[in-house]
Parts: structure tokens; sequence; C-alpha cells
């Protein structure tokens, strides 16, 4: 686990920074932190790649054998990344679909997996990943478990937000239910008509739960959509996790810190 050396100094640097600096937080300046769930706390972003390729990867190859066209997989890197990870189920699968330049109808919420329609695949990649959680299990990234119990430690809320409608159950798996102040995902989202990510609604409203103002909240991602809708609702700090090596995009998408180890944070470091 990383520790912050003793002659380093903790403050937040200023918003709009184009390089990754040291990213040692002055928490007093905080009163939550909002975390992703997938690729940051959980190890769960190798679950849900692998359902994406599981579902996409048979459509791919039927629609390929149809058309008489070479088949081009899902790659669980590049495609995983820019198309589908940090968004709503539906908005991930009309992404990829439109990056391959497939239009299939958008069919009914109450479609059948084996449906060839957007809410067909949703639900088949849905039950795909709760076959994969439940027979895999999912792990608790170490540093995160570190942070958590350092900002408890410093009495600072926490909140996970999540596009997955499955947040409920992966918590659960991983014991981590009673770990966060507010919980918004997919299915919170949908029940107040929130857009997702990289729109900033599920994060202002996990703000908004916490009564605290988004300029006195971080926002922790490690998705591209996140940090742009961290960037876009007026956090007082985004930070990218860079667990895949995705350090430039995060940054780009407006990052003011990038790091690979959550403690690089400073929590240890003291409050006020």
């Amino acid at each position: 686990m990383y520790k912050p050396k003793p002659e380093m100094s903790s403050c937040a640097e200023p918003i709009g920074t184009t390089a990754s600096k040291s990213a040692i937080v002055d928490w007093s300046a905080f009163d939550a932190a909002l975390f992703d769930l997938d690729g940051v706390i959980t190890q769960s972003a190798q679950l849900h790649a692998q359902a994406w390729q599981e579902t996409f990867d048979p459509f791919l190859k039927e629609r390929a054998r149809q058309l008489r066209e070479g088949l081009v997989p899902f790659n669980v890197i590049t495609d995983y990344a820019q198309y589908v990870d940090g968004k709503p189920r539906l908005d991930g699968i009309r992404s990829f679909l439109q990056s391959r330049g497939i239009d299939i109808p958008e069919g009914e919420i109450d479609d059948s997996m084996a449906a060839m329609t957007i809410n067909g695949l949703a639900k088949r990649k849905n039950a795909v990943f709760l076959k994969l959680l439940h027979g895999q299990g999912v792990s608790i990234y170490p540093d995160a478990a570190a942070l958590l119990q350092a900002l408890r430690g410093i009495a600072c809320q926490t909140a996970i937000i999540t596009a997955s409608r499955n947040c409920k159950a992966v918590l659960e798996v991983t014991g981590l239910t009673d770990r966060f102040d507010v919980q918004i995902d997919g299915n919170v989202a949908r029940e107040l008509n929130l857009s997702g990510k990289p729109a900033p609604d599920t994060f202002v409203e996990a703000a908004r739960r916490l009564a605290v103002q988004p300029r006195r909240a971080i926002v922790i991602e490690d998705s591209i959509a996140g940090v742009k809708a961290g960037r876009a609702g007026g956090f007082g700090l985004v930070v990218g996790v860079d667990r895949a090596d995705r350090k430039a995009q995060l940054l780009a998408a407006g990052a003011d810190h990038v790091v690979a180890d959550l403690m690089e944070l400073g929590a240890g470091t003291g409050h006020g």
C-alpha cells in the first residue's frame, strides 16, 4: 500500500489542471467522496466486460453469418472502455452498435433475452453478469478498502454512483452494503428519470441526498463517462482511477488527478 511521504503537504490542486501531479488531497476542504463501483471499489469491471463480450459476440457472429461478412468480435479492452463502461446498459448497447453501423429495433422492456432488440440484448447481458457474479464472486480492491476505512476515520461521507442495476447484489456479495451513506444506481436513475453518465445527474442527486454542495465533494471514477460527468457537475475535485492504462484519456476527459492507487489521495494524512 502506498503511504504519503512525511514531507508532502496536503493541498487540493485547482480544478482544470492539465497534468496529473501529486494527488494528495486536503480532505478538510471536502465533505463527501462520490465513488463509482465497478473498477474503483470492486473488481467487477472485469465481469462486466466479460458479460458484454458473451452478449455481443453471439449477436455479431449471427449477424455476420446472415450478411456473409467477416466477424469482428467485441473487444473487452477498447470497445468496453469507449462504448459501454460507466454508461446505463441501454445507452451502452446503443453506443456500441452505432460504432459498428448496426441498427436494430429498440423493443420493449419486457422483451425476452432471445429478442434481437436493444432491450433483448440488455436483458441477456444482465443475466450473463449475474451468472458470472454468483459463479465467480468479486473482490474489493485493497486500496479502495483502505481508503474507505480512512474516510470513516475522518467522518467523510461516502456515496456509490453507478449505472449498474446490480449495485445491491455486488455490495451484498462483497459485504459493502453498509459502507456507503448513499447509493445511486441504475434503478434509482430510472425511477427519478435521471440521465446517465456522462450527464452529471446521478452525481448531483447523490450530493443532494448527502446535503453537500458539489464543490465540497470529490468524484472518484475510472470511466471516461464518469469523469466527464464529474466535471460537468461542477464538483470540487475529479479523480480518475487508472487501473487499465487510461491515464491520458482520463485527463483528457477532465480529471484533475489520475492515480493508480487510491491511497495516493492521502486520506490517512489527517483532516482539518
